[in-house]
């Protein structure tokens, strides 16, 4: 049999190099600059190379495909090329303008937390990028154009002053692309589906699927040496963070390196998503043998720790699910504000959290375990369990939206959703605990008396269901 313990160090390893590129990407892609920068270069860069080919190959070109080409004289070039540029830069004025009164009113309106989802809008970029870059290209070529003097000929670059024109028709048809996407864009119903499909996909790639263990899958242990040292020294030795922020992102596998080359077990206590303050600890370590590090020892596996992980001045949905949560319930909380008075959006928010928990109870939330090659785990990594989701997704909906009886009937609801979906029980005591604190949120209120007996109806139901009965019946 394949001794497949040998193999996860590797895993790890890749994972970890897959989540150091993804965070990076993501980086980037959260930043208007770094495409339009490359427009830039790259059309700088064209507009000077093609003249030069003009130059070689204008008079070989067959006559079919000069008739496509630009016919005019310098002056003639000079003046679409001036066009193109001028009207560029006040286009691309007028786009940046658009985003940032669409950045403003999504701030305002909804909540600061989708600012980064407008700002990583890869057709935000892609525009931004095209009118550049077509305003580059154009000043580059204009350059080029020569009227004819005593001491050289004329010359017009045509297949340069026709692939301007072509970018100035694209840059048309793109601010009117640019101009619908951004009307769809700035819809609630649009930031909540954007915001649910980045939390999707942030679940599928840090949460695993449960996996049911096996008959002879032996329990997560620490390895022999590590064992004493646990057992001998439980608290272990805390380690302080070296900064403020938040934590965005734990490289895994240089973690397990630092942890195997000190002989160490790190537990990180914090996950991605928690707010970190420096002197603070986040981190408990262990030594091998039940001994204890040394300062210097301990100095240097805590820089070593610090630089495995990522603190950020804002929170991300790189390795941070429960992002997504927060996001979706800000909308929800600030849709059911007196000054907004918005349920219908709430109950459309709550659908959305719904479909996020019910994928939440099939993954394995329990702490990641990272081993050697012999089985040794060298690192723990938190996970938020079910209930931290189920909070984030139901507290303040609860307390600012209980009220209004459609809010009410939609969040029960939701309970019923997810118990139904919980195939192997793992959230009902979440689930029965919180639908408890629903109905004293309830208890609160005054309703009418068809909305009372609606909303006990449905609690009643709903009961049934998370006690482990057929929710459908």
């Amino acid at each position: 049999m394949m001794d497949t313990t040998e193999k996860r160090p590797r895993r790890a390893a890749v994972s970890s190099v897959r989540a150091r590129i993804y965070t990076i990407r993501a980086a980037f892609r959260s930043r208007l600059w770094p495409l339009p920068v490359v427009a830039v270069a790259l059309a700088v860069t064209l507009g000077v190379g093609l003249p030069i080919l003009d130059d070689l190959v204008d008079q070989q070109l067959p006559e079919v495909l000069q008739r496509y080409l630009f016919s005019g004289g310098p002056e003639a070039a000079r003046a679409v090329l001036q066009s193109i540029s001028g009207s560029l830069i006040t286009v691309t004025s007028l786009t940046f303008s658009l985003t940032v009164v669409t950045l403003q009113l999504a701030s305002s309106q909804f909540s600061p937390r989708l600012l980064r989802t407008f700002t990583s809008d890869s057709f935000v970029h892609g525009t931004l990028a095209l009118f550049l870059g077509t305003f580059s290209y154009s000043l580059t070529v204009l350059r080029t154009v020569r009227s004819s003097t005593s001491t050289g000929s004329e010359f017009v670059p045509d297949i340069a002053v026709t692939v301007a024109f072509l970018l100035a028709i694209a840059s048309v048809v793109g601010l009117v692309l640019f101009l619908a996407h951004l009307t769809r864009e700035i819809r609630v119903e649009s930031m909540m589906r954007n915001v649910h499909t980045a939390t999707s996909a942030t679940i599928r790639r840090v949460i695993p699927q449960y996996q049911a263990p096996g008959a002879t899958d032996a329990p997560p242990s620490v390895g022999a040496a590590t064992a004493v040292g646990v057992a001998e020294n439980p608290r272990g030795q805390r380690i302080m963070s070296s900064s403020s922020g938040f934590l965005s992102a734990v490289d895994a596998a240089g973690l397990a390196a630092a942890a195997r080359k000190s002989g160490a077990v790190i537990r990180l206590d914090q996950r991605p998503g928690a707010s970190l303050i420096a002197g603070v600890p986040f981190a408990t370590v262990w030594a091998s043998a039940g001994r204890a590090f040394s300062s210097a020892e301990l100095e240097e596996l805590t820089a070593k720790i610090g630089a495995e992980v990522t603190i950020g001045f804002e929170r991300t949905d790189d390795q941070d699910p429960a992002f997504g949560f927060r996001q979706l319930a800000d909308v929800a909380a600030r849709a059911l504000s007196p000054g907004t008075n918005d349920p219908t959006t709430a109950v459309h928010v709550i659908g959305h959290l719904s479909s996020l928990l019910c994928e939440l109870v099939g993954r394995d939330l329990s702490d990641e375990r990272i081993r050697d090659s012999d089985g040794t785990v060298r690192v723990i990594l938190a996970r938020p369990r079910f209930y931290e989701f189920l909070s984030i997704a139901v507290s303040q909906i609860r307390h600012y939206g209980l009220q209004d009886a459609a809010v009410g009937s939609r969040l029960l609801a939701l309970f019923e959703e997810v118990a139904w979906c919980d195939r192997r029980g793992a959230a009902l005591e979440a689930l029965h605990s919180g639908l408890g604190e629903v109905r004293e949120s309830m208890e609160l209120h005054s309703y009418t008396s068809a909305e009372k007996r609606m909303l006990v109806d449905k609690y009643e139901h709903v009961r049934t269901a998370v006690s482990g009965g057929d929710p459908l019946r």
